[in-house]
């Protein structure tokens, strides 16, 4: 029989049957109330402020989505990496473009599944709204066939998983989530909540959503890469973005520790106006980039167009339809050239090395066969 040990602003600890204590979470919104603090009214002007200028910035790009489609590939290497995965971005794009690398990570798959999970979420947001049902299906689409793909992909979990550091057993865990048979109750109040809560402002609760989510612990693996998914579909869900172009895993990663301890604050001492303070500090940074790759998007896509033009002569708008396949995956062979433009073998091979001669391609192999050509300037904008 359970015994409760301790009830805080955000849930209670429950003593289980098997001696360990797992966190039962109370149904957002907070009680007592959220207070909305000069300090948090401040954030969240700037943070409304970042994200309407990306909103905007992106609305000009000249071809909204080749932006789009690179930015997810980029989050989806970012989020992967903090669930420890080693892929890169080239890495990802060589798979993608099935370009032959010697020492291709093996953890590539999990990559393509985030883009593939991304992809399938936003395109299910037509018809069904952010819930229970998505998330699932957001989660068996980022685990089928990759490591964790025994984990029950799209299943909430069936047994107590726990948070610690590599290799720690149940007992030396750093937090553990609700136990799985009061999962399903808790994560339904969390879609009431996503679907009924209107007097917070928006930010603040797709914030405190996040954090919801992260503690339920829902799922044996992927719960952090579904949770920063869910941030992009609910301001795309909501209308706060036209585009799916804010993703917070860079500013993530770089103050992961921080992070951690600001969910855990949560946990312990419904800190829920600190956390909020770092989500909105996190939503500006990351709007802000976004921001300002855009510009540098359209000033350097204006700069390799007019290298075409001037120096290509009848083959410009040849030239000028492969730039933009480049700019949507900017790895390319030969081979592929040729397939997206119709020309003969001779005649990419001729365009490819006109644009390398006009550095907008450079070699990456340095093989005479086989050769694989980059877009660096676009894609140095992701790295």
């Amino acid at each position: 029989m359970a015994v409760e040990t301790r009830t805080g602003r955000s849930g209670r600890y429950e003593l289980q049957p098997q001696g360990y204590r797992a966190f039962i979470p109370a149904p957002l919104p907070p009680s007592p109330p959220f207070e909305l603090t000069p300090e948090l009214a401040g954030l969240l002007a700037r943070a409304e402020q970042a994200l309407g200028r990306l909103d905007g910035s992106t609305q000009i790009l000249p071809s909204q989505d080749l932006f789009v489609a690179m930015y997810v590939r980029k989050e989806a290497v970012l989020s992967s990496q903090i669930e420890g995965t080693q892929s890169s971005l080239d890495d990802l794009l060589a798979a993608e473009a099935r370009v032959l690398r010697a020492r291709q990570p093996e953890d590539v798959g999990e990559v393509l599944n985030y883009v593939a999970a991304m992809d399938h979420g936003l395109a299910r947001l037509e018809t069904l709204p952010v819930s229970v049902r998505l998330i699932r299906e957001v989660h068996e689409r980022l685990l089928t066939g990759t490591r964790g793909g025994e984990r029950q992909p799209g299943q909430l979990r069936e047994s107590q998983n726990w948070i610690g550091p590599a290799g720690a057993m149940l007992g030396d865990a750093i937090y553990v989530p609700p136990p799985h048979r009061v999962v399903p109750a808790v994560l339904g109040d969390l879609e009431r909540f996503i679907h009924e809560e209107r007097d917070l402002p928006l930010l603040i609760r797709i914030g405190l959503v996040h954090a919801q989510f992260e503690t339920i612990h829902p799922f044996l693996d992927g719960n952090g890469r579904v949770g920063r998914l869910l941030i992009t579909l609910l301001l795309c869900e909501q209308g706060a973005l036209q585009r799916p172009v804010l993703y917070l895993s860079h500013f993530l990663r770089e103050h992961r520790r921080d992070y951690y301890a600001a969910l855990q604050a949560v946990r312990e001492d419904g800190a829920w106006e600190e956390w909020t303070a770092f989500f909105l500090r996190a939503v500006a940074a990351s709007a802000g980039d976004a921001t300002e790759t855009a510009r540098r998007i359209v000033d350097l896509r204006e700069r390799h167009r007019g290298l075409i033009v001037a120096h290509l002569g009848r083959g410009a708008g040849t030239g000028l339809r492969l730039l933009e396949a480049l700019y949507r995956r900017p790895l390319i062979d030969v081979p592929e050239a040729r397939a997206i433009l119709g020309l003969t073998f001779q005649g990419a091979n001729r365009l490819v090395r006109r644009l390398t001669e006009l550095g907008i391609l450079t070699e990456m192999t340095g093989q005479q066969r086989n050769r694989v050509f980059r877009c660096s300037e676009y894609a140095d904008l992701f790295a």
